[in-house]
């Protein structure tokens, strides 16, 4: 057998019900993997290794007795820590948060992993507050990315991704407004899904508003299938939440594409800036679903540009998010942060109305062009990770992090079920992510389209060098 922090979290929940491997096993192997590696990249932010312990050691007696909270009982995962954690400081990236709070609460998706019998390991790194595409901020520092690290490992949940690159957990949570789960996976090259809106339970909800979602990352699509099926679960906190499936979502990954209509767009019919190792890997992508069998049709969705519409709403919920602190308060934020949240607080009110009645007249006309198609194919992102310190690799205009990522935010703005997998390599050894966009409340259909690529995929699983 592999080494306990190769294995995937399907692999691990088999081979504790066959007594194979415990979970003390496997959390002492992940703990020391981390202390021994994580300061060249600087993945998590909080490490509790006692908490972890305990946690493992319950639940290996559970396995011993023949009951199991879940199949994923035992298994590590890492939190972002823009999640609620009770007995954890949630500090959001940020020096104004106090960590001697009370912290007496889990978010839904934590507590649904406690019930679970899941192996909290620790907390991952953000941008503060979530704020941007890479992962630096004034109270964690630099993350790195483990494919090489001189470059970002992306953000918001850039801290999470880079953890399960370099296998110090099977699964982590991300948080995504703009892309901050498929920017990092693509980056990292690892699995990320943005679940349909309401589909994950978020409690309180994020100041960006119904741009964000939260969800599952994983190495392999399985296992975010398996983690979905935990933290879908119903949590009445969340008033934007839809009504539970209970659908096993790991269950369903054998349909397939056969016979699936999918439309590939490589630019969005806008695009002008896109690195061409990027566009070339995923265009080879596009045509491995025309051998698994689909439908593929070059065609742009309707929409056009949309940066402008979101940035109104981001920058506005910016605005909100930093309006109330004390000047003192505000000289430790992110400077880049700070600019956006004080250009924000300067839209007018009609402006910001103009851009959530667009957005819904977006959101219609997506909704109907997937009427017609079963899946959308883009690039993830339109680039490969870039030098850590930067906020963009391409000129500067305003938009900070915009300009790099017009493939992820439209599909927040939409709501629809989107997911990044790994698609190759560039010359320089650099992840490649393929984006997968589903029908809205479809999120069965993304996980099952990318295991079907997966599988097709021959340079899938591939391991950063030193990890």
């Amino acid at each position: 057998m592999r080494e306990p922090h190769e294995l995937t979290a399907a692999e691990l929940s088999s081979a504790f019900s066959g007594r194979e491997l415990s979970p003390v096993e496997v959390t002492e192997g992940c703990l020391g993997r981390i202390e021994a590696l994580d300061a060249e990249i600087n993945t998590f932010c909080l490490v509790d290794a006692n908490t972890a312990r305990k946690q493992a050691e319950d639940s290996e007696q559970r396995w011993m007795e023949g009951a199991p909270l879940s199949p994923l009982d035992g298994v590590p995962v890492a939190i972002k820590d823009l999640l609620l954690t009770r007995g954890w400081p949630t500090r959001r990236g940020s020096l104004t948060v106090d960590p001697k709070g009370l912290w007496t609460k889990d978010a839904p998706t934590v507590a649904r992993l406690r019930e679970a019998g899941a192996v909290l390991i620790g907390k991952t790194t953000t941008p503060e507050f979530g704020w941007k595409g890479t992962t630096d901020s004034p109270l964690t520092g630099v993350t790195r990315n483990p494919w090489n690290k001189q470059k970002t490992p992306g953000g918001s949940s850039g801290g999470s991704a880079a953890a399960l690159a370099a296998r110090f957990a099977p699964l982590a949570l991300g948080t995504d407004g703009g892309g901050s789960i498929r920017i990092p996976a693509s980056f990292c090259g690892v699995f990320g899904l943005k679940p349909s809106f309401g589909r994950v339970p978020a409690y309180p909800l994020s100041p960006f508003g119904t741009v964000a979602h939260v969800g599952p990352m994983s190495r392999t699509v399985l296992d975010s299938a398996m983690l979905l099926n935990v933290i879908a679960k119903p949590d009445a906190r969340d008033w934007h939440a839809l009504p539970y499936q209970p659908t096993d979502y790991a269950a369903e990954l054998e349909s397939g594409v056969k016979g699936k209509r999918i439309a590939f767009s490589p630019r969005l019919g806008h695009v002008q800036r896109i690195a061409p190792q990027v566009e070339d890997l995923v265009a080879a992508a596009a045509k491995r679903f025309e051998e698994l069998g689909a439908h593929v049709e070059q065609v742009d969705p309707p929409g056009g540009d949309v940066s402008d519409l979101f940035k109104t709403l981001w920058w506005a919920s910016a605005g909100l998010l930093l309006g109330n602190l004390p000047e003192d308060k505000k000289a430790q934020v992110d400077p880049g942060l700070r600019q956006i949240a004080e250009e924000g607080t300067r839209f007018p009110l009609k402006a910001y109305l103009d851009a959530n009645a667009a957005r819904g007249r977006y959101g219609s006309a997506m909704r109907q062009f997937m009427e017609q198609y079963d899946f959308l194919l883009t690039p993830s992102v339109a680039t490969t990770a870039f030098d850590v310190g930067q906020i963009s690799p391409l000129d500067e205009d305003g938009n900070a992090w915009m300009n790099w990522t017009p493939f992820s935010f439209p599909f927040n703005l939409t709501q629809q079920p989107a997911a990044s997998i790994p698609c190759g390599f560039t010359r320089e050894g650099l992840p490649v992510g393929l984006q997968i966009v589903g029908r809205m409340f479809d999120d069965a259909g993304v996980l099952a389209a990318a295991a079907a690529y997966e599988l097709a995929d021959p340079q899938f699983g591939n391991t950063p060098p030193g990890f």
